[in-house]
């Protein structure tokens, strides 16, 4: 198994800490992993992307070119970002606040509404846990429980009293993705 994701978006969105989560809990069941991140000079708004690999193997080089998934947060990223995709790969859209659906027709695409959902759930900046959720869901490229855990990490401990809403975004973006894969295989 070896998954490279490219997560992008603004500053403030949680992209970083997304990539930091993955990269924690691949260590935790003993993967490879590999997180560069990379952003702006702003401290929020400006640009912010990360490139994470997890893999059952060594990885040869950290970099992130060709993305087997992209996490597309915000419009400009999905702009930038959609041709790099590697064919047959992954390109999740946050539909909250990108109104322009993927032009490729050779990778799988699934649209989150991430902010309107974690509006719901009455924390916005949760937004990054429920895409992270359908991402884990899609690929299995880590387990819940384990992202779960490496929250203890990312999170200051005076956060730490977030895990639980945290969990339950994960939760509600990993059904979101099990509804549109049984919707897609019900349509086949």
């Amino acid at each position: 198994m070896l998954e490279s994701i490219l997560i992008a978006g603004f500053g403030g969105q949680g992209v970083l800490s997304t990539g930091q989560l993955l990269a924690y809990s691949g260590m935790l069941e003993n993967k490879y992993v590999a997180w560069i991140p990379s952003y702006g000079p702003e401290m929020r708004g400006g640009t912010a992307n990360c490139g994470v690999t997890v893999s059952d193997t060594p990885i040869s080089s950290p970099v992130v070119s060709e993305p087997t998934v992209l996490i597309a947060m915000n419009r400009p990223s999905l702009e930038k970002f959609e041709s790099c995709v590697s064919p047959a790969g992954i390109i999740m859209v946050n539909s909250s606040l990108i109104d322009i659906k993927v032009q490729r027709e050779d990778v799988r695409t699934i649209y989150v509404p991430a902010n309107d959902l974690a509006e719901e759930m009455g924390n916005g900046k949760v937004a990054n846990n429920i895409i992270l959720g359908s991402l884990i869901e899609m690929t299995g490229v880590v387990s819940l429980d384990m992202v779960v855990e490496s929250l203890k990490k990312v999170l200051p401990p005076r956060r730490h009293n977030l895990i639980d809403i945290n969990r339950e975004a994960l939760e509600k973006g990993m059904q979101l993705a099990k509804n549109a894969g049984e919707k897609t295989s019900n349509v086949s």
